[in-house]
């Protein structure tokens, strides 16, 4: 006879595994810098090993998502534990190029792993106020574990820790994930009506077409200049490890408390808005140093941290019948668009230090004025959605008008 379901503590559990996904990205964003130095990887190599990570994740999301009433939470997670504590020993002892890109590989299919199970878990496991309120709890792990990871990561490398002893560090919330699942039950997926069939074909609508576009945008907007954090502000006069954390732990306090900012401007002006501090943020991240980079933080946190949740909250309200697998897929496609940006990230800063050297830069200032430049090319990406935003504002008045 089989123990009944320990619900809480299944959730606790998927809480250090996002915990897990959180340390994988901040302290890898951490030694960044000691990869590049002590393997002789320049930063399109660097790039790639970033590219890894993202491609993993929305691989196994995707397929999670898709077997996910199959095969159900308990084996998908079986996967992420053998995923994550391969991917993360190999690249403990990885001594070459190609063994780092395997293992951060195997890292970011344990993370979409995790992501595919906990998110319905969580669903199958409570109802009502209760399920939203556990399911923010859980989200509020991703920020909060990058803040605790790059604190962590930023005191070891001050203190002369190796980039191996970091790495060391995310075992400790994958061994208690571990622990905490073990011979657990868990809850058997719900029955849904809507086959997958009829999620792809509602997917095809040109409004979810053009959010795919627009996620595309938001999910590298966030993730390109925290994942290069290091590299481009190594040499500005502040902390990058610091600033990824003021950014995460505001990014956790803005969703918290993001309800009333929602109903004041609704889900399309707060995506609007976001998308104009992003522009501020990161502009003034690429003509400030010093001091005056953590205010220049607070704008970028303030851009970024309302994208991933209110993209994903605008297609389950207007277009409910793509189902959990158009948000699944939705969530893949800014993952995989991040993937694909990390070695076009990589090349534009050995491009900005070529042209900062042939400018008569050296050292320190041919490191700073590549990473600004390379800022500055990021810019391009919330400009865009800022006139996207304005036309989706616009095409929805001119749909309620016609409604009305």
């Amino acid at each position: 006879m089989s123990q009944p379901i320990n619900a809480n503590r299944l959730f606790l559990a998927s809480c250090f595994a996002l915990i897990t996904t959180a340390f994988s990205f901040s302290i890898r964003a951490g030694i960044l810098t000691q990869l590049g130095t002590e393997l002789n990887l320049d930063t399109v190599q660097l790039g790639h090993i970033n590219q890894m990570w993202f491609l993993g994740f929305p691989i196994s999301m995707i397929l999670g998502g898709v077997f996910y009433s199959a095969i159900g939470p308990k084996l998908i997670m079986q996967i992420a534990l053998v995923a994550h504590a391969i991917g993360i020993l190999m690249t403990i002892y990885a001594v070459d190029y190609n063994t780092l890109l395997i293992s951060t590989l195997l890292i970011g299919l344990g993370n979409g792993c995790t992501e595919a199970a906990c998110n319905p878990m969580i669903a199958d496991s409570y109802s009502g106020l209760d399920f939203n309120s556990k399911l923010n709890r859980f989200h509020m792990w991703f920020p909060g574990g990058i803040v605790l990871g790059s604190l962590i990561s930023k005191f070891m490398t001050d203190g002369g820790f190796a980039w191996q002893t970091q790495v060391w560090v995310i075992i400790i919330p994958t061994v208690i994930y571990a622990y905490l699942f073990a011979g657990q039950t868990f809850p058997k997926p719900r029955i849904v009506e809507n086959t997958t069939l009829d999620n792809f074909k509602a997917m095809l609508n040109p409004l979810y077409l053009f959010m795919a576009a627009c996620m595309a945008l938001t999910a590298i907007s966030e993730f390109g200049p925290q994942q290069w954090v290091g590299p481009i502000l190594a040499k500005a006069g502040a902390s990058p490890m610091l600033i990824l954390a003021l950014v995460t732990g505001l990014m956790a306090v803005g969703r918290y408390f993001a309800g009333p900012l929602i109903k004041q401007l609704n889900t399309v002006g707060v995506l609007l808005g976001s998308a104009v501090f992003g522009v501020i943020g990161i502009y003034m991240m690429s003509t400030m140093d010093g001091s005056m980079l953590y205010v220049a933080a607070v704008f970028y946190a303030l851009g970024i941290c309302y994208f991933w949740p209110n993209m994903l909250g605008f297609v389950g309200e207007t277009m409910p019948q793509t189902g959990a697998l158009g948000l699944s897929i939705l969530g893949g496609i800014g993952m995989f668009s991040s993937s694909m940006f990390q070695p076009i990230i990589g090349g534009w800063i050995q491009d900005n230090k070529t042209v900062a050297l042939s400018q008569g830069l050296v050292g320190d200032a041919a490191d700073l004025a590549a990473g600004q430049a390379t800022l500055s090319n990021m810019l391009i990406f919330p400009a865009i959605l800022i006139v996207a935003f304005i036309g989706l504002y616009f095409l929805g008045k001119k749909v309620n008008h016609s409604a009305a």
